[in-house]
């Protein structure tokens, strides 16, 4: 019988430390915290400075019952992860079976392997309470900050928002940055570029400055007819590229999703699992650091597989003065492994923090760097032509990402060049990127606003809560001038360009306005980023036992609590941010443009607690399409209050009407919705509505293979499936969709496999 007892947080870590371990060491898991603070009400009492009230909740109380029975008799090791999460997950656990928590002995290591599970089991420490106190001051005030600051939203915005100390500023930055592109003021300039013969060769250059406009690229062009053109200088200089170092939490997020197109949440799903087998150091790091096994290992493997030259052995420093974790930099556990992972999505993301490990201990890569200087001859301005030639790959050999060679043909001083051709390109100064998940969380990191255990769920809570949407920007075609210079004649010309196109960009949504606006002006203090990027230091002041976490706390709440009162005098109506239009000029009721639950909406009527019981209630029609709250006008805004229109009837018979919802135009016949996307609901006629409603409902009638009531064969984009609405059962290839009965429509959905439940171990960060 086992005499020790180790407990881990997951059932995977536990089945990987199991294979290490011998018969005298019994593993088990928490699943996360197996005690936390109770999830209604706020359990924390702030008079009593701060106390919390702890609990194990409903689903943990099987989990908590097992782990007690289990560590009777044994030595108990607890092995949670280390960093303050884990810290506290190890406390709550000797608070649940009753140890001491400055006897207990508590392991940790930053891989899962059988040396590193060995050499902690070899030196065990007790729980860090400056750790875990760093943890409740984080869990603590986020959970202040969303009981007291939610249900301000709720009573003055919407029922049933959130706010919480990091995504609100999360969401500021977003909703900042798309109204600084809606502000930006596009500037035309053109962009002067020459193609020149040199000695039989062709050379590419490009003209020193942009010229201003039209007329002046007009005239440019017109000089270049007669000049001439001479070699002024040729610079060649050595360069040398040097190697990113191995990643940290934020970083393997962003490269991941710039080479592998990941999002932050599926990065940290991946690379858990990975750690959880073994096969990768722990993800949740602020740490550049490589021990010196990890170093020797990959210099080895580099000289074996490329050769000596290849091998340049580095340590890098962390930047932020903020690096909270005591571990290494995110890299394999064994660099001379090429391929692991238990899918196809884990490789991916393995090779690539294996690639980049090794890469950080090779030599820089040696390039060569050209620049050509050729004089217009009557004119001050230059054309530049440059080429890069790439001598010694280094470490772009195991991670790429090398530009191909740019070889310029060889020119010397005072040559002479003929000019073959010239063009100048219309071009329009773009504003600030928007942002994606990985240039997010870049920002956030530069700003030193939460941790990098907190991006994942911080990025996935705001797009869940409905503040910000991923999606894929249209951008809008534009018409461009182009002037060339071609055998002496110069000749006008137009193109049409997309401009604004981009992909998976975050984009706030109308309530992201309406919520960002209120809080900066009622809660400015919390919003700010400095502020937010306070509290982080002074929780890791507290995890170096420097200040104490109850005084830090009540420094906080002493700022904040007072801001609470103050906002209960805020109008309801100044959060939806309503402007007058104007009157009705059948009924003589006022008109308003704000924003309603799903957005902007048009108002008739007065609403609210000042208006009379027996006054009419209002009317709400949504904004034409295409329109912005901004902008509408009471003439537009009046047609709008005729909808939903009837268009006529279908060809059975059925009222076909048309209006605008949540997601554009459409046109409804009964229960059957067709959206007409770039058409107007008041003006599409009779005919071109039953079209579309005959084209949807043949669309519907190809997708149904068979109709039990609830229960329904259908086409889908992956083949034909079953499916009663709630479960999806895939049909076998060996079964004819057609042929299937109503009996075996059940059976396949009973058998169906179930969707395993999602678990995530909730970090106390995620506000």
């Amino acid at each position: 019988m086992a005499k020790n007892l180790v407990i881990v947080e997951s059932p995977a870590k536990a089945k990987t430390i199991g294979g290490f371990l011998g018969d005298d060491y019994q593993i088990m898991s928490s699943f996360g915290h197996i005690r936390d603070l109770p999830k209604k009400g706020i359990g924390v009492d702030v008079k009593k400075h701060f106390e919390p009230t702890y609990e194990v909740s409903p689903d943990k109380q099987k989990v908590a019952s097992e782990l007690k029975k289990a560590a009777k008799g044994k030595t108990v090791w607890l092995a949670s992860d280390e960093d303050r999460e884990g810290e506290a997950i190890a406390w709550h656990i000797t608070n649940v079976l009753g140890l001491d928590p400055q006897r207990t002995k508590r392991i940790v290591f930053h891989e899962i392997t059988k040396p590193a599970i060995t050499a902690a089991i070899d030196k065990p420490r007790t729980i860090d309470m400056k750790l875990v106190d760093s943890q409740q001051a984080r869990r603590i005030l986020d959970r202040l900050v969303g009981y007291e600051l939610s249900p301000v939203l709720w009573k003055k915005v919407r029922t049933g928002l959130s706010a919480g100390r990091v995504q609100s500023v999360a969401v500021r930055l977003i909703v900042e940055r798309e109204r600084q592109i809606k502000d930006h003021l596009s500037e035309s300039s053109y962009k002067v570029t020459g193609v020149f013969d040199a000695k039989g060769q062709e050379l590419s250059a490009e003209l020193s400055r942009r010229l201003t406009d039209d007329k002046v690229s007009k005239e440019f062009l017109e000089a270049l007819k007669g000049a001439e053109f001479t070699v002024k200088a040729v610079d060649r200089k050595p360069g040398s590229r040097s190697p990113g170092p191995p990643f940290t939490t934020s970083t393997l997020q962003q490269e991941a999703a710039r080479r592998l197109g990941f999002s932050v949440r599926q990065t940290m799903t991946l690379a858990q699992r990975l750690y959880e087998s073994g096969h990768i150091t722990y993800m949740r790091t602020d740490s550049m650091n490589l021990s010196p096994l990890a170093i020797n290992a990959a210099a080895k493997y580099i000289k074996s597989e490329y050769g000596e030259k290849y091998v340049k052995t580095r340590q890098f420093k962390t930047k932020s003065a903020g690096a909270q974790e005591a571990h290494e930099a995110i890299r394999p556990t064994n660099p001379s492994k090429a391929s692991a992972g238990a899918d196809a999505s884990q490789k991916k993301l393995y090779e690539l923090i294996r690639r980049r490990m090794l890469a950080s201990q090779m030599a820089p890569a040696q390039i060569q760097k050209t620049e050509v200087v050729i004089d217009i001859s009557g004119r001050s301005e230059d054309f530049l032509a440059s080429g890069e030639v790439l001598l010694f790959d280094g470490f772009l050999k195991a991670y790429g990402g090398g530009k191909e060679d740019k070889i310029l043909p060889p020119v010397a001083v005072s040559d002479t060049l003929k000019l073959s051709s010239a063009a100048a390109l219309q071009t329009f100064s773009r504003p600030a990127a928007r942002y994606s998940e990985a240039s997010l969380v870049r920002k956030l990191e530069e700003l030193g606003i939460g941790r990098p255990s907190t991006y994942a769920p911080t990025i996935g809570t705001i797009q869940d809560r409905g503040y910000i949407e991923k999606t894929d920007v249209q951008g809008e075609e534009k018409q461009i001038r182009e002037l060339t210079l071609v055998n002496g004649q110069v000749s006008e010309g137009a193109q049409t360009i997309t401009v604004g196109a981009d992909r998976n960009k975050l984009l706030p949504t109308h309530l992201a306005d309406m919520v960002t606006d209120f809080l900066m002006k009622y809660f400015g203090s919390v919003m700010d980023y400095d502020f937010t990027a306070r509290a982080e230091e002074e929780f890791d002041d507290i995890a170096a036992g420097k200040t104490d976490w109850r005084e830090a706390l009540e420094r906080f709440y002493e700022r904040f609590h007072p801001l609470v009162k103050k906002s209960e005098a805020a109008d309801r109506s100044e959060a939806a941010q309503a402007r007058q239009l104007g009157q009705d000029p059948k009924t003589g009721r006022l008109i308003y443009v704000r924003y309603g639950r799903y957005g902007p909406v048009l108002q008739l009527g007065e609403a609210g607690e000042d208006v009379a019981k027996d006054a009419p209630k209002p009317v709400f029609a949504p904004l034409p399409e295409g329109v912005d709250m901004d902008e509408v006008t009471l003439e537009q805004a009046l047609p709008m209050f005729k909808l939903p229109r009837t268009v006529g009837k279908t060809e059975d018979g059925k009222d076909i009407t048309a209006n605008i919802g949540r997601f554009g135009p459409y046109v409804q016949a009964e229960k059957l919705f067709v959206s007409i996307k770039g058409r107007d609901p008041m003006a599409i006629s009779e005919e071109e509505a039953r079209g579309l409603i005959a084209e949807k409902r043949e669309k519907e009638r190809q997708r149904l293979i068979a109709d039990f009531g609830k229960i329904k064969v259908l086409n889908g984009p992956y083949g034909p499936y079953v499916t009663d609405g709630k479960t999806n059962a895939k049909i076998p290839k060996d079964v004819k969709p057609d042929s299937i009965t109503a009996e075996a429509a059940k059976k396949m959905l009973a058998d169906a496999p179930k969707r395993p439940k999602r678990r995530f171990r909730r970090p106390a960060q995620t506000k």
